[in-house]
Parts: C-alpha cells; sequence; structure tokens
C-alpha cells in the first residue's frame, strides 16, 4: 500500500523558526507521515531528505509546500526530480504542481515548470545573501562590530558542563547531548571543541 509523505525544512533552529506551520499544512493536504530538518535550502546534504527519497517505494506521495522546501539549488532540484522519476514516485508542491512519475516518465511540461520554480527560488536565495552582504557593508561602514561574538570557555552555559561528563563517559552522544541541554548540535559542536 502507497504511503504519503510530507517533507517540511527550515533554514535555521527551532528557536529562530516555528516549522509547525508547515507541519500542520502537510498534514491537511494529505501527508501520513512528516518528515523534518533544520537544513540551509542550499546545503550540499539534507539528511532527512535524503533518508526520505531513499525509503519511498514505488507508488508512494512526497508533499511538500513549495519548491524552494526542497532545495534552492536548480542541479539539486533535477537530481531530486530524477530519483523521483527512477523510483516512480510523485511529487507535489502543494497549491503549485504535482509531478507524477508513477510510471516513470514526468511530462515535459511538469519538467519545465519544476526547473522554471528552482531557478526563481535560486534567485531568491541569491537576492536575499546580496542584501545582507550589502546591509553588513552598510553597518560596518558606520563602525559596528559584524558577525557573531567570539564564543569562550567561560560562555560554555551552566547546563552544558553539567550533562559533560555524561559524554565523555559514552553515556550520552552528540544528538542527547544537544537534547538535554536545549541546544542546536552546531553549538554543542562548538563547545566540545573548546573543551576539546
Amino acid at each position: 500500500m502507497s504511503k504519503t509523505y510530507g517533507y517540511a525544512r527550515c533554514s535555521t533552529n527551532e528557536d529562530k523558526q516555528d516549522i509547525n506551520r508547515q507541519i500542520r499544512e502537510l498534514k491537511a493536504a494529505g501527508a501520513d507521515e512528516i518528515v523534518f530538518e533544520y537544513e540551509h535550502g542550499d546545503a550540499v546534504v539534507k539528511q532527512q531528505l535524503q533518508a526520505l527519497l531513499d525509503a519511498a517505494q514505488e507508488g508512494d506521495t512526497i508533499i511538500t509546500l513549495e519548491v524552494s522546501r526542497l532545495t534552492r539549488s536548480t542541479q539539486q532540484l533535477c537530481e531530486i526530480v530524477n530519483v523521483i522519476k527512477q523510483k516512480r514516485l510523485r511529487l507535489v508542491i502543494v497549491g503549485s504542481i504535482t509531478v507524477d512519475c508513477r510510471t516513470g516518465q514526468i511530462d515535459p511540461m511538469s519538467q519545465a515548470f519544476i526547473q522554471m520554480s528552482a531557478v526563481f527560488a535560486e534567485l531568491e536565495l541569491s537576492i536575499i545573501r546580496a542584501r545582507v552582504r550589502s546591509g553588513m557593508q552598510n553597518a560596518k561602514a558606520k563602525g559596528k562590530k559584524i558577525g557573531r561574538p567570539r564564543v569562550t570557555k567561560e560562555d560554555i552555559p551552566t547546563i552544558f558542563l553539567r550533562h559533560y561528563p555524561e559524554f565523555v563517559n559514552g553515556n550520552l552522544n552528540v544528538s542527547e547531548l544537544a537534547r538535554v541541554c536545549a541546544l542546536s548540535r552546531p553549538t554543542v559542536y562548538k563547545y566540545l571543541k573548546l573543551l576539546g
């Protein structure tokens, strides 16, 4: 029996972006199971998306809200669509387009539309990055300090130091340490590097 998966993605962690809106809308669109992650749109590896594509079986459907949730790279989208075609899946971009490859083929109009959508998602990312660079240069010209403040051992929170021995003893892995400390994995890695 075929399954319908929903895929949601935010660029930054749950402290900065709420992914629940996407999850609610994917459930409303008919997703049986939701896969989500916090990763940049143009990241080469999106672990949860890759796991979803690996797990999906012939005839299954993958739903997402926008092309940009899958990727902001035209090349990556072409690779994803190729997997959809090879595995005979159906990809639904809610309110936009359905790419039905359950026959092992993709119609030329759907292929063109999805590729154009990827081009616009990539363009949007480029515009955002250009604005950020411009804003940073402007702030720097006004004498403002740019970038994150340097973190030292003294900045490591007490909760992390409390659970750190459990990690050293092998009782917690990185993901568990991040969860019990309510920190992102990149932050945990940063603190481990400082203590290492």
